[in-house]
Parts: C-alpha cells; structure tokens; sequence
C-alpha cells in the first residue's frame, strides 16, 4: 500500500506540474505537449485503481487523438506558435479567486459525498463492468463529444482550405 501511495502522490505532482504549465504557457504547442502529460498522469492512476481497460482508453482516445487532433488543428489552421504579448491581462488576480472558490467548493462536496469511504483495490472490475458504467449513464455525452470533437475538426481543415 505505501508504493501505492508514493506513485499516487508522484503522478499527482507530474499532473498538477503539468496543469500549472498548461494553463500559464503562451506557446500552443507547448500546451498541447503539457496536456500530453496530464492525460498520461492520469492514466497512470487508472492503472494504481487496476482499471486497466479506462487507462488503455485514456491513452488511445485522448493521448493519441484529442492531443493529436489539437495540433492537426494549429499547424492546419497556421496559428502563431510562438509567444505573443497581446494575450496577456491583468486579470490574473480574479483566474486566482475564482480557482480557489471553486477548489474549496469541490473539496466541500467530495468530502461531504465520500467523507469516510475507502478504496476497495482487491476487487477487479471486468472490462464489461467498466463499459457498462461509462457508456450506460453516460451514452450522450460521451456522443456530444464525439460529435463537438468532429465539428473542430471539419472547421479547421475548413479554415485551412480556404486560402
């Protein structure tokens, strides 16, 4: 359990690392490659949760096409890939407010809804189990998805064609 808890808490720091990076990099691809690494954090703790079916999904459908269609959509579109200063605000004080109000919210209700309830690492789901959960509940949308990620794609080759 304690090697459990150490490569939780590694992969947690990589995945908080990442995000800090993500949001605050000005360079698209930069964010894209930071994004990278979030998505493989956390199929890393899918796999410490022995669900090894949603780390697979994880790593294909969102590593392998979400980060992978997120650059077709730069190069294709010819978005400026370095920095540039226009972007930047001094708003940063009300992102911190809100960040922190929202933090302390989700802490609120996550320890209010599963306060004293432990992990059961002994019980192996199926890949049925683990199907029927995602795509029983939520079957739309996990479609409303797949649907939004298709219409970004025909908009940036639209975009693209149009020179």
């Amino acid at each position: 359990m304690i090697a459990q808890n150490i490569a939780f808490y590694l992969l947690a720091a990589a995945i908080v690392g990442a995000a800090v990076r993500l949001v605050t990099t000005k360079n698209v691809v930069r964010a894209a490659l930071f994004l990278a690494i979030v998505l493989g954090g956390t199929a890393g703790i899918f796999v410490l949760l022995l669900a090894e079916f949603v780390a697979w999904v994880q790593v294909l459908v969102y590593i392998g096409a979400v980060v992978v269609l997120l650059l077709f959509g730069v190069m294709l579109t010819r978005a400026p890939i370095g920095r540039e200063a226009d972007l930047d605000n001094d708003r940063r004080w009300v992102a911190v407010l809100v960040s922190l109000f929202l933090l302390g919210a989700l802490v609120t209700m996550l320890s209010d809804a599963f306060g004293s309830t432990e992990i059961d690492f002994g019980r192996v789901q199926r890949t049925a189990d683990v199907a029927d959960s995602i795509f029983g509940v939520y079957v739309i949308p996990f479609e409303v998805a797949s649907v939004l990620l298709l219409a970004a794609l025909v908009g940036a080759v639209a975009l693209a064609r149009r020179d």
